[in-house]
């Protein structure tokens, strides 16, 4: 892990924690949607846990929580937050098809959209919208396969990946799902997001719902099959930019009625 904290850093963490821990209609928002996939005595492994603020939504509705964050700064960010909770597991490692090495690009002023994907870091290049972004700095990290995290901790009622782009290879990494799935997909990055939801077809998810950016509320009233899925998120405007597939299969059984919003 890469151990230099500079004034960069410093500002896009106090950025983050601002956006994500310090807004109680966010964390509202996140228990009302998640409160459909996790319960006490349930396990969530998130993905790209940031600052926490899905892991913290996880702990209020009493599951346990795999926290896998390969960002050095971050990482110690939530080992301050959370780092005495018996109930969280802190992994400094990044997800991803293979466990090994990996390099991780670092975006100092933005470290949300930090990625393991050359692809992502193009894309945003030439897109409008992205192109002030800048990713400083490759480092390397650990890698662990979804599969040798739940074959030490166990398996999750509930899975939440955020990887920008990488969430393909994650969900590779990964083969049999849990009941619940959800993962990131940007617009500028569309390609990545239409093969995760191929990969969770694959491993047996059948029914999705979006929702969009952070408004933690779903789009469809009702579950939409995988082709239905595929059209609406083929056909997501380019400026919408981002939000979040939920997926579930036949072993799903809500823990309470989800919010269509």
């Amino acid at each position: 892990m890469n151990n230099r904290v500079g004034l960069r850093d410093l500002k896009g963490v106090a950025r983050s924690l601002i956006t994500y821990r310090m807004r109680p209609l966010h964390g509202r928002g996140l228990d009302r949607i998640y409160q459909a996939f996790v319960g006490p005595g349930d396990l969530a492994i998130d993905v790209g846990a940031h600052v926490g603020d899905r892991l913290a939504a996880f702990r209020r509705l009493g599951a346990r929580v795999i926290a896998m964050e390969p960002n050095a700064t971050l990482f110690r960010v939530l080992a301050w937050l959370h780092g005495r909770d018996s109930g969280v597991t802190l992994l400094p490692d990044a997800a991803g098809a293979r466990s090994g090495p990996g390099v991780l690009h670092l975006n100092r002023a933005n470290p949300t959209v930090s990625t393991m994907s050359d692809s992502f870091v193009e894309a945003a290049r030439a897109t409008a919208g992205w192109r002030s972004q800048v990713w400083n700095e490759p480092v390397a990290v650990s890698v662990l396969t979804l599969d040798d995290v739940i074959a030490r901790h166990g398996p999750p009622a509930f899975i939440k990946i955020d990887a920008e782009g990488v969430e393909p290879d994650i969900l590779t990494g990964l083969s049999r799902l849990p009941p619940a799935v959800s993962f990131e997909i940007t617009t500028m990055a569309r390609a990545a997001g239409l093969a995760a939801l191929d990969r969770t077809l694959a491993l047996g998810c059948n029914r999705f719902k979006f929702s969009l950016g952070e408004s933690h509320r779903f789009l469809q009233p009702n579950w939409i099959d995988g082709a239905a899925m595929r059209s609406f998120l083929t056909a997501l405007p380019e400026h919408t930019n981002s939000g979040d597939v939920y997926g579930v299969t036949d072993d799903w059984t809500p823990r309470t009625r989800p919010s269509s919003g």
